[in-house]
């Protein structure tokens, strides 16, 4: 009889962890949502016009920017070898980071090495080939450069 008992609770039991995993389960469902119809037929609502997905630089990338910051306050305190270090680094966490290519430009145009600012220069506008506004920067340094004499 007493097995009996403990088959039935231990049947009950395991109807009842069914039953409220099933109901942790049901909550977890997504919602579905249906789009509003737009205001003219036709024409995207306007959080369609203003939505876009950013995604979240890397760690390594806002290492990098921050590295990047300090190289260029070195580099506006005219300490061109400082700045180089310190940017040197952001470039090993972030290759792709254009800004340390045109601030190592600049750093080695301070110290007269107008073959590294040239290259560093170049290599800067193949990272910001789709940002006019860097561009026209790099456009500016290269005219500087241009005019250095090389030592």
């Amino acid at each position: 009889m007493n097995s009996k008992v403990l088959s039935i609770r231990s049947k009950s039991f395991f109807f009842f962890c069914l039953l409220g995993l099933g109901w942790v389960f049901a909550g977890c469902a997504p919602a579905v949502l249906t789009p509003l119809p737009a205001e003219h037929p036709g024409e995207p609502r306007e959080t369609e016009k203003t939505e876009t997905i950013q995604e979240k630089p890397s760690p390594r990338a806002l290492a990098a920017l921050q590295l990047t910051d300090q190289g260029r306050m070195f580099l506006e305190r005219g300490q061109p070898d400082d700045a180089i270090g310190i940017l040197e680094q952001a470039l090993n966490l972030n290759p792709a980071g254009g800004m340390n290519y045109y601030y190592l430009s600049e750093a080695w145009l301070m110290k007269g090495n107008i073959a590294q600012a040239a290259e560093f220069n170049r290599l800067g506008e193949i990272y910001f080939k789709d940002d006019n506004q860097w561009l026209d920067r790099l456009m500016e340094q290269r005219e500087r450069i241009k005019k250095q004499k090389p030592l």
